[in-house]
């Protein structure tokens, strides 16, 4: 695929560059609605309510959603165009620079939310009244009913001004070094007879290749640079979470799981729920990594076996020829989503090409000002990266959907949970349409053990990684960890999911150090989610199949309203109800069903 020119995704739609007088503007008219919130907040807000009427206090509640509603959008808009630079290209000083800058201004933001979340908590007790006397209210009353409750969880205000200033220099800092440090690993690797240097995504993508022997020594090569690196990534994992641990001690906060359950808008007995779930398939994965390894020849999978293709392993995708399996596919799903991924694919929305000093990974992030996103893949040809690209593609849908609803920011506003479901949906649309067209046995089984793949990584490793977590930040408690400490709670962690279908010798230590969502400051436990997001996605398709066109119209809201309910209110609305262990083992039943065709062949 080092040959094919794969497209960098185009952003002068958003802005001319970033050093553009258009960017510079709207930065610019950004502040002010920022110096209008702070106007808003010090005449209107901070002194007592007790006495207010409520007319007056609806009144300043709609004023204050649409400065937000304002400053959401700017902000969003910006931050992503100025990001786009630094995802890939760390070495770009002036993105820096800009990210740095606009970074001061996104704490004024987050400091004028957090005042006024506390506002309307205080104003809790006639907030239902407020709600109900105008439109811009009661749109807003999810969100708005959210902030009061989550109100009780703040630190007194000048604390949280503080708390907002020195993440900056605190967990945002560590965030932003190991970004930096794991962007800009170039590793010399040998392959087809020359050595050259290749950026770490590359190399990580190198555990999908059919050849073993190279599988092997990617892995090899890949501890040997982590190893190079794991002390000051360590110093990063302690800075984040550390920072986490302090503050959710501060906030009166139950345990390290509590603001990432409400952040997911989930409560425990759903977590349990599917928490258990999960637990209880493991022993079903570990019978695919068994038959796995024994069509190797193998008694167990070494880690670089994890990722290995097999059937026909001699099929490579061209960009073309993703993009025309993506169409076609989407298309029998929905002309709508076919014609929205055709517009994202001619419009340049995707930056698809391995690059030294570009993220690894995936995303997708949404620019609100001009109603489109932006994805990151790093394309190798492989048919995994094909299910990377629908998947992100399915985050721009997602977007899209609130987009043409003409959902306001504060309304869009999903949890992790949620922001998962169009993603896993649109996977499982190019999983079961191909494997449906196979034509033999060699191709059923490459498509199996891609989606197989997945699978395992979002039930199995999330759980590691759910284990891994949550025993850092217990331990942070405490004291700090070394990098050795990290790896021995990563390779225990590991050992619990896999178990026996794991060989002992070849797991993973160093799965911490280039893991993003470890290091993303106030967002914790961002592993659960995709768990919750497969399993609620695969039982949306079983309705899909039960239901057929007559569930995109339904499906479709849903998408659109993913920032207005609760989890388990917007999963009623298809009669599911997360917080029993039926739905999860109903979804994993249909991951049984591929393990077992898969065992079969």
């Amino acid at each position: 695929m080092e040959k094919e020119n794969l497209p960098h995704w185009d952003l002068s739609k958003v802005y001319p560059g970033i050093e553009s007088k258009q960017l510079a503007d709207d930065t610019a008219a950004f502040a002010a609605v920022l110096d209008g919130l702070e106007r808003h907040y010090a005449q209107k807000l901070s002194p007592s309510t007790t006495t207010t009427p409520v007319t007056e206090l609806a009144r300043h509640v709609d004023e204050a959603v649409n400065l937000f509603n304002s400053a959401f959008l700017a902000s969003t808009t910006i931050q992503v165009y100025i990001d786009s630079f630094v995802s890939t290209d760390s070495y770009n000083t002036t993105a820096a620079r800009k990210q740095s800058e606009f970074e001061k201004l996104q704490v004024r933001l987050k400091q004028q939310w957090t005042q006024f979340q506390g506002w309307v908590g205080r104003i809790g007790k006639v907030l239902p009244t407020v709600l109900e006397k105008t439109e811009t209210a009661r749109t807003h009353a999810f969100i708005l009913t959210e902030a009061a409750q989550q109100a009780r969880y703040l630190m007194t205000g000048p604390e949280e001004m503080l708390a907002a200033e020195l993440s900056l220099s605190g967990a945002n800092a560590w965030g932003k070094l190991q970004r930096t440090v794991t962007s800009q690993i170039m590793v010399d690797f040998e392959m087809d007879g020359a050595t050259r240097q290749i950026p770490m995504p590359a190399l990580i993508n190198m555990r999908s290749h059919p050849d073993e022997s190279l599988r092997r020594r990617a892995y090899e090569a890949e501890i040997r640079e982590w190893q190079k690196v794991k002390e000051p990534l360590a110093a990063c994992m302690n800075g984040v979470k550390g920072s986490a641990v302090s503050l959710n001690t501060r906030r009166g906060r139950a345990d390290c799981l509590h603001e990432a359950i409400d952040q997911a808008r989930i409560d425990r007995a759903t977590l349990e729920a599917l928490l258990s779930a999960m637990k209880d398939a493991l022993p079903l994965f570990r019978g695919y990594f068994a038959r796995k390894a024994a069509r190797m020849g193998k008694k167990q999978l070494a880690w670089w076996d994890l990722f290995a293709p097999s059937g026909r392993t001699g099929t490579t995708f061209s960009w073309d020829r993703a993009r025309a399996f993506i169409l076609e596919n989407f298309g029998a799903f929905s002309p709508r989503l076919r014609d929205f991924a055709l517009r994202a694919f001619e419009g340049n929305w995707i930056d698809a090409e391995p690059r030294d000093g570009k993220s690894g990974g995936g995303f997708c992030a949404p620019v609100p000002r001009v109603k489109e996103s932006r994805i990151l893949v790093n394309f190798d040809g492989s048919l995994d990266q094909v299910g990377t690209v629908a998947h992100e593609l399915g985050h721009a849908f997602h977007n899209d959907c609130a987009y043409a609803a003409g959902k306001t920011e504060l309304q869009q506003i999903t949890p992790m949970t949620l922001a998962e479901t169009a993603s896993i949906m649109c996977e499982t649309i190019v999983n079961t349409a191909v494997l449906a067209h196979a034509t033999d046995n060699d191709e059923k089984l490459a498509i199996l053990e891609t989606a197989l793949i997945g699978d395992s990584q979002v039930i199995v490793d999330i759980y590691s990684r759910f284990l891994f977590e949550k025993e850092v930040m217990e331990r942070l408690a405490r004291s700090e960890l070394s990098s050795d400490d990290l790896c021995d709670i990563m390779e225990r962690a590991q050992e619990a999911a896999y178990g026996d279908g794991l060989d002992a010798r070849y797991r993973h230590p160093y799965m911490w150090t280039w893991k993003p969502h470890y290091y993303m400051a106030g967002t914790d436990f961002y592993n659960f989610p995709y768990a919750f997001g497969l399993l609620f996605g695969t039982g949306l398709y079983a309705l899909y199949r039960k239901r057929g066109s007559a569930f995109i119209p339904e499906y479709e809201m849903l998408l659109a309203s993913t920032g207005e309910g609760t989890a388990a209110d917007l999963a009623g609305r298809f009669g599911i109800d997360i917080r029993k262990r039926s739905f999860w083992d109903g979804s994993i039943g249909i991951i049984k069903e591929r393990i077992d065709r898969y065992c079969a062949l």
